[in-house]
């Protein structure tokens, strides 16, 4: 069997058919800040019509102020209609922080925006918006909102896993992984994104948000890969080592389960490996512990 690198051991995939991720982002992404700003500028002249056109056609849009929501493009330009008519001289402004590529086709965009009506104090909420690309043009998706600032934070929970913010290579003969980690804007997930490339043609790429379930008490991490394959993990530390139970669907249809073990080295080395790994119930061999470093650290990018 093929050896695997730590692509698939984040979330412990059997990845049987990639695709390549879109190789020009940089385009990409520019041209979803140049949305953002049509949006904003749509917004503020009061026009339904051209907000409207900048979301699929199946979109769901959630209204700001009254929490009613609409599907397709009609009813959302007459949501839009609505507001205008009610709320004379609103106006909007956008600061994107980030914007992150789950897949060729999909577009995750994070930041505030800032609702302001005359004789009224600014709304200022987080967004997340998500984009899709059809027929070459970057559409909105899906929006959703919060207050800020929030006031509730996990941070405390996750600090044992603070260690993991930055980037990390692992490289062998065969491929290259890259992952990020990040924290959300108020701290109570992080969020892990990775990428595979064989050569210098990326192969896979995907997400990872971990976090505190307040609800069962312990840590939990949610996965989606570029290819549809998605899943959850629990997370269960033992001194330097997390033991993340997983469980996931593959792109086709599969069931997977696998045991994933990550001990802390030092801020700059960690550890990996996969065992128990089960797909559709066959017993797929244990993955070799792998050793993982932060970029730039010796050991890091080559």
């Amino acid at each position: 069997m093929k050896k695997m690198t730590l692509a698939l051991m984040t979330v412990a995939w059997v990845a049987l058919c990639v695709r390549p991720v879109a190789a020009d982002q940089a385009a990409d992404e520019a041209t979803i800040r140049k949305e953002v700003a049509a949006y904003v500028a749509a917004f503020n002249q009061g026009d339904a019509k051209a907000l409207a056109a900048m979301w699929s056609p199946e979109a769901v849009y959630t209204n700001p102020l009254s929490g009613d929501q609409v599907v397709g493009r009609e009813a959302i330009a007459e949501q839009f209609a609505a507001i205008f008519n009610e709320n004379k001289d609103i106006k909007l402004s956008a600061v994107t922080e980030s914007i992150q590529f789950i897949s060729p086709g999909v577009a995750l965009e994070v930041g505030t925006a800032t609702v302001m009506q005359p004789d009224q104090e600014p709304e200022e909420s987080a967004y997340t918006a998500v984009y899709v690309k059809r027929d070459g043009s970057w559409l909105l998706d899906r929006v959703t909102e919060e207050d800020v600032p929030v006031v509730i934070s996990h941070q405390d929970r996750l600090k044992d896993l603070e260690w993991m913010i930055g980037s990390w290579v692992d490289q062998d003969d065969q491929a290259t992984v890259v992952t990020t980690c990040q924290w959300t804007k108020n701290r109570n997930f992080m969020v892990r994104m990775f990428a595979m490339a064989i050569g210098d043609r990326f192969e896979h790429s995907g997400m990872q948000i971990i976090g505190w379930d307040p609800a069962a008490g312990q840590i939990k991490s949610w996965v989606f890969d570029s290819d549809g394959g998605f899943g959850e993990g629990i997370w269960k530390q033992k001194e330097k080592t997390w033991h993340i139970q997983s469980t996931g669907t593959l792109p086709d249809g599969s069931k997977m389960s696998s045991t994933n073990i990550m001990t802390y080295v030092d801020d700059h080395t960690f550890t990996w490996q996969s065992i128990n790994r089960i797909v559709d119930g066959e017993l797929l061999p244990n993955v070799d512990e792998v050793v993982v470093a932060r970029e730039g650290a010796v050991g890091g990018s080559k």
